[in-house]
Formats: structure tokens, C-alpha cells, sequence
């Protein structure tokens, strides 16, 4: 007896009739960032404000290293 999930999948032919035009793949090209998303990169949103003060990603890892090294020596004074 075969367990399992019995269901269909839907057809690529109706998904193709439920398609909206403006979610045109048709030049889109598989995989493209696929090696860049395995070697870990992050997308990060900032607030407006935030973006006026920390303009580039050097300058938010810069801020972001003090602030854990702020928060490592705090934790090591308290214990």
C-alpha cells in the first residue's frame, strides 16, 4: 500500500491561463543569484531616517561592530 499525497498537481497550463500579465517571466533567467543567495548574502530594509545616517553598507556594519563591542564589554563588566 503506497502512502503518500494522493493530490494532483495542477497543470503548468492552467497556471499559465491564471497568470497575470504583468508577472511576465519570459525574459527572466533561472538561477541567476542562486551561487550569491548560498554564499549568505542578507537584503536589509532601513528606515528613511536611517538611510540619511548610515548612506552606504560600510558605514551600518561599522556602527553596527561598535555596538557590539559596546555591548560585549558590558556584558563582561556585570559578570
Amino acid at each position: 500500500m503506497k502512502v503518500g499525497n494522493t493530490k494532483k498537481k495542477p497543470s503548468s497550463k492552467r497556471a499559465a491561463v491564471d497568470m497575470r500579465p504583468e508577472y511576465d517571466f519570459s525574459g527572466g533567467v533561472r538561477g541567476k543569484y542562486v551561487d550569491r543567495y548560498r554564499a549568505g548574502t542578507n537584503v536589509v530594509l532601513l528606515e528613511p531616517d536611517l538611510t540619511r545616517a548610515f548612506p552606504d553598507s560600510r558605514s551600518v556594519n561599522d556602527a553596527l561592530r561598535a555596538l557590539l563591542s559596546i555591548a560585549t564589554r558590558a556584558r563582561i563588566k556585570r559578570s
